[in-house]
């Protein structure tokens, strides 16, 4: 059976770098500990290896209890995987929010301008004047000595217990909706009230993506649990596809990040 039959063809370089770690665990009898994945990645991941099986185990940790990111680990069914496996750290930050309003992409582009991949970095919480950050091991004292400012605001990060990570749990408001068809562009102006050629200038200009990615074409056809977001307006995902009208047009159940 062709395994890439159930996925993408944009997603077949990540679905044999996972074989491969398979096959690594498998042959040498050692854990495989991967950098951060995003949802989309851990769903793969849990198809290709979580339902095997074989002699190998999966287990995904984040180091919250509503973590996106999470690293995995793939080891031998006999090892004891303990939380400190996932060389997680949590740092953590405050500021005066009264004077310097801080979001999610800005603490994104003051820790990617040190240089490092975003595979090393886990969730980012932006709070109440606080701000935290789960990264790899490897990387915490770097960060931590080099990032000290983050748009005008003066930080100095400080590694915590995991156990005192915020809370970050999501909220989605559900709605049903009729499409002509399951194309990007056509879902995109259905779920963000746009008209077709706005839908169009989004994706031309590069400000959506799809499960993480940026994706240009807006014939690309989606499917059900993609997530999709555009830039200055939000997450959105289908959630579910479910038949079709009278019409032969298909109704669909959407989801919109509060």
């Amino acid at each position: 059976m062709d395994i890439y039959q159930h996925f993408r063809k944009d997603e077949q370089p990540f679905i044999d770098k996972v074989l491969s770690w398979k096959e690594q665990v498998e042959r040498n009898f050692q854990t495989k500990l991967t950098d951060f994945l995003d949802p989309r990645e851990q769903q793969i991941l849990q198809m290709l290896v979580g339902g095997d099986a074989s002699d190998i185990k999966l287990s995904i940790e984040g180091g919250a209890a509503h973590a996106e990111r999470k690293r995995a680990m793939i080891a031998p069914f006999y090892e004891e995987i303990n939380l400190e496996d996932f060389q997680l750290t949590l740092c953590q930050a405050t500021y005066q929010s009264k004077f310097v309003k801080l979001e999610h992409r800005d603490v994104m582009g003051a820790f990617l301008s040190l240089g490092i991949k975003r595979q090393k970095l886990g969730d980012i919480t932006v709070k109440d004047g606080t701000l935290q950050i789960i990264m790899a091991d490897e990387i915490a004292p770097f960060v931590t000595t080099n990032l000290n400012m983050i748009k005008k605001a003066k930080i100095k990060l400080e590694e915590k217990p995991l156990e005192e990570g915020l809370t970050s749990e999501q909220q989605w408001d559900h709605s049903d909706k009729t499409v002509s068809s399951l194309r990007l562009d056509t879902v995109l102006k259905e779920i963000y009230h746009l008209s077709r050629k706005d839908a169009a200038s989004y994706i031309a200009k590069q400000q959506v993506k799809v499960n993480y990615k940026i994706v240009e074409d807006g014939k690309y056809g989606l499917q059900e649990g993609d997530l999709l977001s555009l830039r200055g307006k939000g997450r959105s995902k289908l959630v579910a596809v479910n038949g079709q009208t009278k019409k032969d047009k298909l109704k669909i159940t959407i989801a919109v990040l509060k």
